[in-house]
């Protein structure tokens, strides 16, 4: 629980970090990330003796991890670029949205059926989404950016079925040519921040890598130990600590109507979670045996 409970954590602080960057961009914070989360990833698996994973490993799978690779970057790239651009609350919005769109998905690609509950929180997150792009005067495309890219990313990852720090390992190094490549573009421009910037800037830099690769680590140790459903309640965490540091640290505008999309978000959310756990307790009573003693 504890491993569980700090990867959320982590992820739900993330952003208190990126600002810390500025005035770097986007684009060149998300290139420093891939390189340096390599360097960690790698420095893992070598001290977990896994460096040998990718021979023999089928070419199906290093397909979906290079979709995979695509998708990530695309949602670590908007995910910065909001945050520094003070859409905070924005982003927690879509990892609030994002379980759900996970279920619509499994529906779409995994002809998996949806029960009365979870149709009902669709509705009602839909709803919400309609009344935040009232509220915003266009629908809130940040969110709706994050939440089908990184449900998108797992849904692939599942299909790859190839284990955390593996799989990221693997994305990275598909990422890291044209990061390194971007990098040396800006350098030769006389645009590139390090080397350039002050020495608490540059060792945030390079902490980018170790912050993506803690939590995953955090979160792959609980995911072994901690039941599903469990886990599926921390997972609030996250974009909850991050609609607290949008709202209560960098102080951004939350209108009535922005709290009512909110609030129906979150009703969604409680019909979501209470319907899971009920199917859950269900199904385990369905299955338990019987403790009747037998006739003679």
């Amino acid at each position: 629980m504890l491993f569980g409970v700090s990867a959320y954590l982590m992820w739900g602080l993330f952003p208190l970090y990126w600002p810390l960057l500025k005035p770097i961009g986007a684009l060149e914070i998300l290139a420093h990330r891939v390189v340096w989360s390599l360097g960690v990833l790698l420095l893992l698996l070598l001290a977990t003796r896994r460096l040998g994973w990718l021979r023999g490993t089928p070419r199906a799978k290093l397909a979906w991890l290079t979709l995979a690779a695509v998708l990530v970057s695309f949602n670590w790239l908007l995910y910065i670029w909001a945050v520094n651009a003070g859409h905070v609350v924005e982003t927690s919005l879509g990892y609030f949205i994002n379980p759900l769109i996970s279920v619509l998905l499994g529906v779409t690609f995994l002809h998996e059926r949806l029960r009365p509950g979870q149709w009902l929180a669709l509705g009602g997150a839909l709803v919400a989404v309609l009344v935040l792009s009232v509220d915003y005067g266009r629908p809130p495309w940040i969110a709706l950016g994050l939440a089908p890219s990184f449900a998108l990313y797992g849904l692939v990852k599942k299909r790859a079925g190839v284990g955390a720090v593996e799989s990221l390992s693997f994305e990275t190094g598909v990422l890291v040519l044209p990061a390194l490549l971007y990098l040396l573009v800006l350098e030769s421009r006389g645009e590139g921040s390090f080397g350039h910037v002050p020495l608490g800037r540059e060792l945030l830099l390079v902490g980018a890598g170790v912050m993506t690769a803690l939590p995953l680590v955090c979160f792959g140790a609980a995911a072994n130990r901690v039941p599903l459903s469990t886990l599926g309640v921390l997972q609030y965490v996250a974009p909850t600590l991050q609609f607290l540091c949008g709202v209560f640290i960098f102080h951004e505008q939350m209108s009535s109507l922005r709290w009512a999309g909110f609030g129906l978000i979150w009703a969604s959310l409680a019909v979501f979670a209470l319907e899971g756990l009920w199917a859950q307790r269900r199904a385990a009573l369905i299955t338990r045996p019987s403790t009747t003693p037998s006739s003679p």
